[in-house]
Parts: C-alpha cells; structure tokens; sequence
C-alpha cells in the first residue's frame, strides 16, 4: 500500500507535515506531498483534518515465477576491495546456475572497474557495476534503490547476499519494496529437481532443526548466505565476461555516512581468517583445559576457538565462540577438543577442509562429521600431540 494527497482536499494547513515521524510531507504551491521517504506508517492519514490523505493499493505488482531468469549475487567492497563473502557466493551460485542453465551475474556498487573483472575470474558471467561515488561507504537507502532498480529491469530469479552487517542491513529493505520473500543466514542451497525452485536452508528453532525454506510464488527468490559456509569459486584467469556500466541516476538520502571507525583492538580474534582452529567445548572440564588449547594453537600458528557452552560457563570470552550464535569458520585445519557436536556448533565449522575431533564419547556426534577422530582423554591426547609438533618442528 502507498499513500497519497488530494490535492483538492488538502487546505494546507502543514498538520500532516508535524505528525509525520519520518520527515516524508513537504508543502509544494501550498499542498502536501508525499516524498519517496514514506514508509506508510498512516499517522498522516490519522492527523489530517480534511481527510485529504488516503491509502491506495501498491500499483507495483510482485515479479511472478515464470518471468525470473539468472542467478545474481551481491559482491560487498570494504574501501575499493571487493569482500570474500562475494567469492563464496559466486561458489555457490555457479553450482545454481549450472543446474538451472543460466547466467550468473555480480552487482558491484562502488569500488573500481578492476575489482569488477576480477568478478568475472571468479565465476561470474556479467558484472553490473556502478562506479559512483555516493556508493564509496555503504548507506542503506543508495544501495538499497539501486539494486531494487536493477532487479525491477532486468528480473532475476535468485538473488544471494552474504549475511554480513551490510546484507543484514539493506536486502531485507530490497526484499520488502519488491514483494517478496527472504531467507536470511542460509547454510545451504539446492536446486528442487522437479521445479527448480531454489530451497533455501537454514537452522530453526535455536538449531535444533534444519529448515528448508521455499518461495513459491513470487521472485526473485532472495537470501543472504553466512560467510565462510560455501567454498569459493574456481579462480580463472582467462575467464571472459561483460563489464556492464550502471548509472545511479539521482539517488536521493536523507544520511550521509561521516566516517568508519575500525575495531583495532590488539585482543579482537580473528577466527574467520585463521587457517588452523583449535577449539574446546564443555569436556576440557573447566577454564585452565583452554591453557593447553593455547600453547597447541601457538604452536600450529593458529587460534583457539570455543563452543557456546565452554562461553557460556565463562571459561572463555564470547569473541571465540564458534557456530549457530557465534561466528563461522572454515579453516584449513579445525581441531575440536571436548565439543560433543551440537548441530548449533556444526553450522559454525563443518565447512572446514579438515576436522579433527578428540572426545571419550566415541559416540559423539562430533565424529560424525569429522575427518579423523581420536576415542580418549583429552589431557592426555593433547599434550602428547603438541610434544610430538614440537619434535617434528626441531623445537
């Protein structure tokens, strides 16, 4: 629904404009208008004395199934620099479009044409960038308008994002102005054989299920993907694609993004780069186990990581903590020491390249998904694994 002024009605007496919380009446040749800002929350409706302001169906029609066709993806930047997420998503929709047989295409705002045939080493068909300056620091409302624009052109049938601060923040706002439904922090994605519909999956209720998740009726089909859950495209770089130009055209804000101010606390863990991950749940029995986590991930060159449960127990602070409530990880090498393998931590690190797990259950679910398991004492397998590094590093 949008909202609308008889022009006739209206005496232009500004009641609308101080009732309006989102600044979005201005008074033109003595009449009320309603900008692009509204967010049809009604108060004007309500304040107005001479019944001048109405409510009118959306003249916008939802994108019906039948006429989506390709897979796009969204590729962040972070100052110029295209972000990983936007790899992993050209991973993932590669798989897509090969199994639906249609193009993939990356949307890059700002950054530089560079970084955009980059995109296309990476996996995608087309690129659609917009090289304006009003996209150099992310702002909802640009980025938001933009890409509604774009889809509102050229109809494609899945849009994917990472679920990043930035695609948390603005594609629930694309999703809503184009009538249509979301899945946010999806795990996976699958084609359905018989319709081709993208199911979207996603843990639910606190992790304890796995939800598939369809959008049968409308397009495009949108979802925002964890970071570091799907593997990255194949790097080529004699890949060819269209570079297509974008204009901005006259985006309006009411914002402006002043400045970024970057975490650079010295203590800030980065699990989310690391390539080995040492981790400990709630069988190292208490906080001093995560004292041996640490001197096997120094001596690995890597971090200690942590499951909700050993953060719960205050043994450890919540910026280590791995899986549904804490950060995704895919290392190279992920070592789970004590963590019996809730499906709440799986969907943190089963993407990892190798698991190894340690725990006196063998029947953990833990070794279900691991790589090479190890049936035992923890205090007594660890210490002899880091003895055994050390002699082998020359230590």
């Amino acid at each position: 629904m949008s909202i609308t002024v008889d022009r006739e009605k209206c005496s232009g007496c500004e009641t609308c404009v101080s009732a309006c919380p989102f600044t979005a009446i201005e008074m033109t040749m003595g009449k009320a208008v309603i900008t692009e800002y509204c967010q049809a929350c009604m108060a004007c409706i309500a304040a107005c004395p001479e019944g001048a302001i109405k409510e009118i169906p959306e003249v916008q029609e939802a994108q019906k199934p039948q006429e989506g066709k390709g897979v796009w993806i969204f590729a962040e930047q972070r100052e110029g620099k295209v972000a990983p997420v936007a790899h992993e998503l050209l991973g993932a929709g590669r798989i897509l479009a090969g199994q639906l047989k249609t193009e993939l295409s990356a949307i890059l705002f700002g950054s530089t044409q560079d970084e955009a045939k980059e995109l296309v080493k990476w996996g995608a068909d087309k690129v659609y960038h917009c090289a304006d300056p009003i996209f150099e620091k992310f702002n909802d409302e640009p980025y938001s308008k933009l890409l509604i624009n774009l889809i509102r052109d050229y109809k494609p049938e899945i849009v994917l994002a990472g679920a990043t601060p930035i695609g948390r923040s603005f594609i629930p706002r694309v999703a809503a102005r184009l009538r249509t439904g979301l899945t946010a922090d999806c795990t996976a994605l699958e084609i359905e054989k018989d319709t081709g519909r993208l199911m979207q999956i996603r843990p639910a209720f606190g992790g304890n299920i796995m939800a598939t998740i369809l959008c049968p009726n409308n397009r495009p089909q949108i979802a925002t993907v964890r970071p570091r859950v799907m593997k990255k495209g194949e790097y080529n770089p004699d890949k060819k694609g269209e570079i297509i130009s974008v204009s901005a055209g006259n985006l309006h804000c009411r914002t402006k993004v002043i400045e970024t101010v970057h975490d650079t606390s010295e203590c800030r863990v980065n699990l989310q780069e690391a390539d080995v991950i040492v981790a400990g749940g709630r069988g190292l029995g208490d906080a001093k186990g995560f004292n041996m986590l640490f001197e096997l991930a120094e001596t690995l060159n890597g971090t200690v990581a942590a499951s909700r449960a050993a953060v719960d127990e205050g043994w450890i602070q919540y910026r280590h903590q791995v899986g549904q409530t804490g950060k995704t990880v895919c290392p190279k090498i992920y070592i789970a020491c004590g963590i019996s393998g809730a499906v709440q931590h799986l969907v943190g690190m089963q993407s990892s390249d190798i698991i190894i797990a340690i725990n006196k259950n063998p029947e953990a679910p833990i070794f279900n998904v691991a790589s090479y398991g190890i049936a035992g004492d923890l205090y007594e397998i660890v210490p002899m694994l880091i003895k055994k590094i050390k002699e082998t590093k020359g230590n």
